[in-house]
């Protein structure tokens, strides 16, 4: 079972009998003649710490190989290798801000077309297919709508025309949802966020099925060098042990808070797809968001998500502060949104922070 697995990580991968998987920081290893390597040379291309992390994902992920990356974005510019100037991409109309901008720089440096769509309009999505279309980028849950895709349909679309399905499955993690079993091609995280789990890692990981396309994704990962430190492999390896102990009860908390927000009347629209602990609320407009973050005492006003701690987000001027002001008003991403992280907190107690912050955030 995933439990015991990610309870156990780490646990058997070092000769030593080590029960952590040690942070080996030697950035180059000894040959004892030409042509016999250890399997480790040099620590851009491969390093113990960081392949303990990478081969214990990628067995929960049930792919053919991890790649663990500097950064979220960088796991992102990683699969952006892929493509080439005329491609097209079709791409989760309603998705985090720093996609949508890595995605203009591409289209206007390479002519990389990004095409957005609503993947829920099956209908919608065929029409916007081309001979050019090599790939679908799809959040599952979208941020910070919180939209949940059906994904099946898009899979046999994909299937069908030949096109990768690349799925950004940050806020599920594979502990909710492992998209190649069901036949997605790449699935990437933002390991900064649920996988490392308390906000003080820096990371992404990118996992592939397919043994080609994995030979293709490890040739760019090692060229392009942004690989991760072998501290922070250690980090994300220890996140991952209480990855299911955090899902659930963020998940449990966001449900409890939803529900209730439900039926404030200072909330017009509670966006929560049902599952994992991320959550947005739409204020009244007789209630100021800027006031809510000055009230809050046991939540954090943070540009994260995905630790143990409940953070808010303001997306309209952070996560999404690089997108048009017309683009963020398309996809109601407007001055009376608030994105949540829920943590792992007691229930009750970010119920009545959040509660009495709202309050007093009534104008006039």
């Amino acid at each position: 079972m995933m439990e015991t697995k990610l309870a156990q990580i780490g646990l058997k991968t070092d000769p030593t009998g080590a029960t952590t998987s040690p942070i080996y920081t030697a950035t180059a290893y000894g040959h004892k003649k030409l042509g016999a390597s250890t399997g480790y040379d040099y620590t851009r291309t491969k390093n113990p710490t960081r392949s303990h992390f990478e081969e214990a994902f990628a067995e929960l992920e049930k792919g053919s190989a991890s790649f663990a990356t500097s950064s979220g974005m960088s796991a992102i510019q990683l699969v952006c290798n892929l493509f080439k100037p005329g491609d097209e991409i079709l791409v989760s109309f309603d998705l985090y801000g720093g996609t949508f901008r890595i995605f203009d720089f591409y289209e206007s440096q390479y002519n990389v077309k990004f095409q957005y769509v609503d993947f829920s309009d099956i209908k919608a999505v065929k029409e916007k297919l081309n001979d050019h279309t090599r790939a679908f980028f799809i959040e599952p849950v979208t941020n910070p709508s919180m939209i949940e895709v059906p994904l099946q349909p898009l899979y046999e679309i994909a299937n069908n025309y030949g096109i990768l399905t690349i799925l950004d499955n940050t806020f599920l993690t594979p502990y909710f949802y492992t998209p190649l079993d069901d036949g997605a091609d790449i699935v990437l995280h933002s390991a900064t966020k649920y996988i490392g789990g308390h906000n003080d890692v820096l990371a992404g990981v990118v996992t592939v099925k397919d043994g080609d396309l994995s030979d293709v994704l490890a040739l760019h990962h090692n060229m392009i060098g942004a690989t991760l430190s072998p501290f922070d492999s250690y980090l994300l390896l220890r996140g991952l042990k209480t990855l299911h102990l955090r899902m659930e009860r963020a998940t449990e908390n966001a449900r409890v808070l939803a529900e209730h927000f439900t039926s404030d009347e200072a909330i017009d629209e509670v966006l929560y797809s049902g599952r994992t602990g991320m959550m947005s609320l739409r204020l009244n407009k007789n209630y100021s968001a800027a006031s809510v973050l000055e009230n809050i005492n046991v939540c954090t006003f943070a540009e994260s998500l995905g630790g143990t701690e409940t953070f808010i987000t303001f997306p309209f001027t952070q996560t999404h502060a690089d997108m048009p002001d017309e683009e963020k008003i398309k996809r109601g991403i407007d001055e009376q949104l608030l994105r949540f992280s829920i943590g792992i907190e007691n229930v009750e107690d970010i119920k009545a922070d959040l509660t009495q912050a709202i309050n007093k955030s009534k104008r006039g």
